[in-house]
């Protein structure tokens, strides 16, 4: 169980958002929490991982390179055909 107390303006607009749609404000509020708790958890996450990479505690490789590890270095290298050659030739410098 959870009770939060919530500005007068943001109560009102709740209410007002729950009486329009016939929900109730727990499911508006429910909501809310687990749609931001999901992305609050991304974002901790990539916060995370880029401070590993800036710490030097993981190591990253360039697309070309992953692509090839995964075997996809020759579908890519066909799409990038149908590319304009100097935006192509930039593509594969990255």
């Amino acid at each position: 169980m959870l009770a939060i107390r919530l500005p007068e303006d943001i109560e009102l607009r709740l209410t007002t958002l729950a009486n329009k749609t016939g929900r109730t404000k727990t499911f508006y509020a429910r909501t809310a929490i687990l749609e931001y708790l999901d992305d609050l958890e991304d974002l901790y996450l990539a916060e995370k991982r880029l401070n590993n990479i800036t710490d030097g505690k993981t190591k990253t490789i360039k697309l070309h390179q992953l692509e090839r590890e995964l075997g996809l270095a020759p579908a890519a290298k066909k799409e990038l055909g149908k590319l304009d050659p100097q935006i192509a030739k930039q593509i594969l410098q990255l």
